[in-house]
């Protein structure tokens, strides 16, 4: 069996695949491949899947599969993996990063202090104590982010059409979590239905003030619309690792939009999730393929 590791994985990985068979790294040899792994850089659609005449299964080392045509997979007889659950505590600490890092001003105090100035009257801090955080989406993911946020000391309240319950959150609509959110929090996969979701009129929807994280996607923004409401106040700040695409052009308006904290789609690079998204593979590979 012929393997090849598209995108960026730990890189013992490749030491721990040889016992299958033959593992690459060189995008060229995509034709011979009789499994792909991906990440999100590599867009498996139609047109790669084709090019890949030999191939029988794609794992997507990550929680959503947004990126693989799964429709002409099917019809190929290609069978689709991911690892939903090994990125879920790397994701949600970077979102507790961005919650913490914003109210506490350590990007602006940091900042200053690399320029000479010491702005300890001027940099005014708010807790995350007492405030309410407003999930939009409490699945895996959603649910470790309610558990760090609830040992803050926080109201955690959750909007999510296909969660009957949650023992983290307090489950309402989203109407009452817009209006009573300090913070929201975005946890949704990518559909036609949350493709630009968040947008001026949602927006218009939320508490004034509101801070906004997003570790899901960016592609749930409506980039022109938030960048307003962060020139207007209606949104106070908008933490966010993930984009419209990677990297974001130029020409994006989150990019000169004033209390925009940004992080370069890293929520799922830490060394421990790494290590186990290989792990979710081998358990893939010997469950089809058997131990070697």
């Amino acid at each position: 069996m012929k393997i090849l590791i598209a995108d960026a994985f730990h890189e013992s990985l490749p030491a721990r695949l040889e016992k299958f068979g033959a593992v690459t790294t060189d995008p060229a040899r995509l034709a011979e491949a009789e499994v792909v792994l991906i990440r999100s850089k590599t867009k498996a659609t139609r047109e790669y899947i084709d090019s890949a005449p030999m191939l029988k299964m794609i794992i997507r080392g990550g929680v959503g599969l947004d990126n693989v045509d799964q429709a002409h997979a099917k019809e190929k007889g290609i069978q689709v993996f991911n690892t939903p659950a090994a990125s879920s505590v790397a994701v949600a600490e970077l979102a507790m990063a961005l919650m913490l890092a914003i109210p506490s001003r350590v990007i602006e105090g940091h900042m200053s202090m690399k320029e000479g100035k010491w702005l300890k009257k001027e940099l005014k801090r708010t807790e995350l104590y007492q405030k309410t955080l407003g999930l939009i989406g409490v699945g895996r993911i959603g649910t470790e982010v309610a558990i760090r946020a609830k040992a803050f000391g926080m109201q955690v309240i959750a909007f999510d059409k296909f969660v009957a319950a949650s023992p983290h959150a307090k489950l309402v609509s989203l109407d009452e979590l817009l209006a009573q959110a300090d913070y929201i929090s975005l946890h949704t996969p990518l559909t036609d239905e949350t493709r630009g979701m968040v947008n001026a009129a949602l927006i218009a929807r939320m508490k004034k003030g509101v801070i906004l994280i997003n570790t899901g996607r960016g592609k749930v923004i409506h980039e022109p619309d938030l960048a307003a409401a962060l020139a207007g106040g209606q949104v106070r700040a908008y933490g966010t690792d993930v984009w419209e695409s990677d990297p974001p052009p130029p020409t994006s308006p989150l990019l000169g939009a004033p209390n925009v904290f940004m992080a370069p789609h890293i929520g799922a690079s830490s060394t421990e999730n790494l290590l186990r998204i290989g792990d979710v593979i081998v358990e893939i590979l010997e469950r089809h393929y058997g131990k070697k």
